[in-house]
Formats: structure tokens, C-alpha cells, sequence
């Protein structure tokens, strides 16, 4: 049976990290992508439920919504596909996911909600320095959708990568992480328009705090891909008795 494989990503449907995702695994089965019509970067797991979506289909054969990612993922598997991904893939960022962009990232979002769905999942990034070697992720990708087949995992697959912007061959293996974490986000840039309004830009990401060995960022650093098994149950479950006798007292 031949491999259905469905992409997706948050910078939009003009994005060269998707064109190099999508040459990639073609080889490898039936690729359909179903992309924002605009760069959705931050979008999170947004959903738009205000209005109607529309669906178009460019030149190249992609579909593209006027939406969010996690909207062009639940429409492609809840009605605009005649049949079910057997694993979807998102990316390739323009840019890294790693600690707590994780939670503001339309990438994985659309990787999330794949997962949610109950199809096997991957948000590929490449932590861009400038020299824009979407190859190497794109071979990356390739090379763990291959795995997934010949060898899937027993439980659901919610996987977040990323990769150096290095030849592939410069790669320095891959690594099994933990999301880091960064300082606070930067103050917020004020300017005013042409009329004189004051308006803000939001900051700049704060650089990276918990970076240590074991984390996203720090297999990055040497030049490893960093994969991260993601869970989307957010339940701190070690305060649970914390707050059971908060309540009670």
C-alpha cells in the first residue's frame, strides 16, 4: 500500500522549507500539502471558529487555507482528504522550536494536532544561522518517516525536531532530548505610525537559561539534531495534593 503522507507548516504555503519537505518524502509515497495562504509563525494551536475557511489550490499542486496551521491540519483529516494520512509532518520551520517556543509554535501545532487525531506526528525545524540548508532537515524528515514505517513506535508519535544549518554530512548525530527553556521574552518594541499612535512590537525571544546537556538547545549547539517526544497533557500532577490541601484548609 502505498504511504500517505500529509504536510503541513506556519510559514505558509510559498515556504521553501515545505517545497524541500515535500520533494523529499515524495519518494517515499503520496504527498499532499495542505499549508497557511500567509506566514502563521505563532499561531499555537489556534483554531478559527469566527468564520468560514476556504480552500484553494496553487500551481504547485498545494492546497492553502485562509487559516492557522492546526486549521489546515484538522480540515485535511476531518473531511478535505478522501482518506487518512498515515503520518503527517510539519515544516520545515524557517527557524528553531526548541523549549518554550514549543508552546507559541504554529509548527508543531499542526504536528499537535495531527497527533490528536490519532495520526503518528513530526514538527521538523531548522535552527536557521543564515545558511538555510533545508536539505539536511528535509533528509532528516525523510529519514524518520522511513523509520516510522519499517519500524513504528508502540505509542502515539508526537516528535519535535531540530536541526543544525549544517551540510547534512556536518551533522553530528542525532540526540533524544528535553525541552530547555529561556529567560523571560525582551521588552516590547514602541514606535508610533504615521498618524502618531504609539504601537508595539512584540520582543524578541530571551536567550536560553535552562540549556544544559540533556536539552533541545544544547544538542543543537554541538551540531546534533535534537528529537523530543512531546505529550500534550498538561496536568501537573505533582501539585495535585498541593492544591487538594490548599482547598481544604
Amino acid at each position: 500500500m502505498t504511504l500517505r503522507i500529509l504536510l503541513s507548516n506556519d510559514d505558509g504555503y510559498f515556504a521553501p522549507g515545505l517545497a524541500a519537505l515535500a520533494q523529499a518524502l515524495s519518494a517515499l509515497g503520496t504527498v499532499t500539502v495542505v499549508a497557511p495562504e500567509r506566514d502563521r509563525s505563532g499561531a499555537s494551536n489556534s483554531l478559527t471558529l469566527d468564520r468560514p475557511l476556504t480552500v484553494r489550490k496553487a500551481a504547485n499542486g498545494f492546497f492553502y487555507i485562509n487559516g492557522t496551521p492546526t486549521d489546515c491540519v484538522h480540515l485535511a483529516v476531518t473531511g478535505l482528504l478522501d482518506h487518512l494520512p498515515d503520518v503527517i509532518v510539519s515544516g520545515i520551520n524557517h527557524g528553531a522550536n526548541m523549549g518554550d517556543d514549543t508552546i507559541y509554535s504554529g509548527t508543531v501545532a499542526a504536528a499537535t494536532e495531527g497527533f490528536l487525531l490519532g495520526i503518528p506526528s513530526i514538527a521538523i525545524s531548522l535552527a536557521a544561522a543564515g545558511n538555510d540548508h533545508f536539505a539536511t532537515a528535509a533528509e532528516v524528515a525523510r529519514g524518520l518517516v522511513e523509520r516510522n514505517v519499517k519500524k513504528s513506535l508502540k505509542e502515539p508519535m508526537l516528535l519535535n525536531v531540530n536541526v543544525p544549518d549544517v551540510p547534512h554530512a556536518s551533522l553530528r548525530g542525532t540526540e533524544v532530548t528535553r525541552l530547555g527553556k529561556r529567560h523571560k521574552a525582551e521588552p516590547v518594541v514602541k514606535a508610533l505610525n504615521p498618524r502618531g499612535e504609539p504601537i508595539y512590537w512584540v520582543g524578541a525571544a530571551g536567550s536560553a537559561q535552562d540549556a544544559g546537556a540533556g536539552t533541545d538547545f544544547y544538542a543543537v549547539a554541538q551540531g546534533r539534531v535534537s528529537i523530543t517526544p512531546l505529550q500534550v497533557d498538561l496536568t501537573r500532577t505533582q501539585q495535585m495534593d498541593t492544591v487538594r490541601q490548599w482547598l481544604a484548609t
